[in-house]
């Protein structure tokens, strides 16, 4: 019976793992680059609470 190549089988593991994050780093860039700048810039604020007497 063959010897396993253990080290084979890990970079087979690592090259699949990192193409999987530059996949999700795409798409992750493409995300934030179809928002419009304007509607990213801006903040929610609360309004103004109302002033007691």
């Amino acid at each position: 019976m063959p010897k396993r190549n253990y080290g084979y089988e890990k970079r087979q593991k690592e090259l699949t793992r990192q193409t999987k994050r530059e996949e999700k780093r795409q798409r992750k860039l493409e995300r934030t680059s179809d928002q419009p700048e304007e509607a990213g810039a801006e903040e929610p604020t609360a309004p103004p609470l109302p002033e007691e007497e």
